[in-house]
C-alpha cells in the first residue's frame, strides 16, 4: 500500500518513485507500513492519459461507488455546461426562479441567475454547516432555500451553500424534464463509461444538487481526464471546451481557503502548479492540473471532517508531492 510517508519521502528524494513504476501499482510494490492518512479511501492519479497510481486504502474500492459529497457541485456544473450547449438552458444569465415554478417574489430573488448559482453568489444565507440539518429535515428544500435571508445582491459576495446548488439541480431537471440522475448517467456516465448510483432526493423526488452523488474513484478520475482533454473522450466531445474555460475564470473567492472560485471549481496553485479542483466533506477531491497534464481523484471517509488546517491540508501536501514529480 502506498502510504503518505512513502510519498513524502519520495518527494524529499527529488522524485516521486511510485509514479515511475508501471501504470497500476500492486500493493507489494509499495512499502507495507500503515498509512498515516487514516481517512483516506482511494487515490487515483492519471498522467499522460494513463493511470499511474491506483490504490485502495479503505471504502468500497477503486471501482466501488463512493459518496463524493460536495465534489457533486463540480459535476453539476459540468452538466449545466452541457445543458446550455444542448439548448436545455438559455445560458448563465437565465433567471432561475421561473425554472423552479416559484415566484415571482418582487424582490432580488427574481434576479438570481444560473451563473449566480454556479459561482455561489445567489445572495441568500447559507443552509450549509450548522443550518444543513434543519434544511434537509424540512418538507420543501427548494422553498426553504428561497426563504432564507437575502444577505447580498445576486452576483455579489461568495456564500458557500449547498442550497443554491439544489436550486440549480432542480432547475436543470425541470428544464430537461428528466431527473438529475438520468442526466448524469446520459450526459457524463454513458460516454465516459462511468456509473452513477442513485443518491439522496428531496421530499418532492428531486435528486440533491451539489452533494452526495455516488461515483467510483476511477469514474471520478475518468471525468477529470475528460476535463483535462478539453471535454473530449475517445474522439467524442462530451463537455463543451469553451465551458471549461469559462468555468475556470475566477468570479469569487472563498473566505475560508482564500482560493478563487469559478463555476463549480476552486482555483488555486499547489507546489507552484495551477490547479482547479472540486472538494467534498471528509476529503473527497477531483483535481485537474492542465499545465502538468495531471488528474488526481481522492475519496475518503465521508463521515469525518477535513479542515483546511487538518486532513485537507494533508491532502494538499499529498497533491503537491504528486505535482512535484511531473
Amino acid at each position: 500500500m502506498i502510504t503518505r510517508r512513502h510519498l513524502l519521502s519520495a518527494a524529499g528524494a527529488g522524485s516521486l518513485a511510485v509514479l515511475a513504476t508501471p501504470p497500476v501499482l500492486r500493493a507489494q510494490d509499495a512499502p507495507d507500513a500503515a498509512s498515516e492518512l487514516d481517512q483516506l479511501h482511494a487515490l487515483v492519479v492519471r498522467q499522460g492519459g494513463e493511470e499511474v497510481v491506483a490504490e485502495r486504502y479503505g471504502g468500497a474500492g477503486l471501482d466501488g461507488i463512493a459518496n463524493v459529497k460536495s465534489v457533486s457541485k463540480t459535476l453539476v456544473a459540468l452538466l449545466t455546461g452541457i445543458a446550455i450547449e444542448r439548448g436545455v438552458l438559455d445560458g448563465v444569465d437565465q433567471p432561475v426562479v421561473p425554472l423552479l415554478g416559484r415566484g415571482p417574489f418582487g424582490d432580488t430573488r427574481d434576479d438570481i441567475t444560473v451563473g449566480d448559482l454556479l459561482s455561489m453568489r445567489a445572495g441568500l444565507a447559507s443552509v450549509s454547516g450548522g443550518n444543513y440539518g434543519a434544511w434537509v429535515s424540512s418538507g420543501d428544500w427548494v422553498g426553504y432555500v428561497l426563504e432564507q435571508e437575502r444577505t447580498s445582491e445576486p452576483g455579489g459576495r461568495f456564500i458557500y451553500s449547498t442550497g443554491g446548488w439544489h436550486l440549480l439541480g432542480v432547475a436543470l431537471s425541470n428544464a430537461a424534464d428528466r431527473s438529475l440522475l438520468a442526466l448524469a448517467r446520459d450526459w457524463l456516465g454513458a460516454p465516459l463509461g462511468v456509473d452513477f448510483a442513485p443518491w439522496v432526493a428531496d421530499p418532492q423526488g428531486n435528486y440533491l444538487g451539489g452533494n452526495d452523488m455516488g461515483v467510483s474513484p476511477r469514474g471520478l478520475s475518468r471525468i477529470g481526464q475528460c476535463v483535462l482533454d478539453g471535454g473530449s473522450w475517445e474522439g467524442t466531445q462530451v463537455i463543451p471546451e469553451d465551458w471549461l474555460a469559462r468555468s475556470w475564470e475566477t468570479r469569487a473567492r472563498s473566505p475560508f481557503s482564500g482560493d478563487g472560485y469559478g463555476y463549480g471549481w476552486f482555483i488555486t496553485s499547489i507546489a507552484g502548479t495551477p490547479v482547479r479542483y472540486g472538494r467534498g466533506y471528509g476529503g473527497q477531491i477531483l483535481a485537474v492540473a492542465p499545465e502538468a497534464g495531471t488528474v488526481i481523484a481522492i475519496t475518503s471517509d465521508p463521515t469525518l471532517p477535513a479542515r483546511s488546517g487538518g486532513y485537507f491540508g494533508d491532502l494538499k501536501d499529498l497533491m503537491g508531492t504528486v505535482l512535484r514529480s511531473v
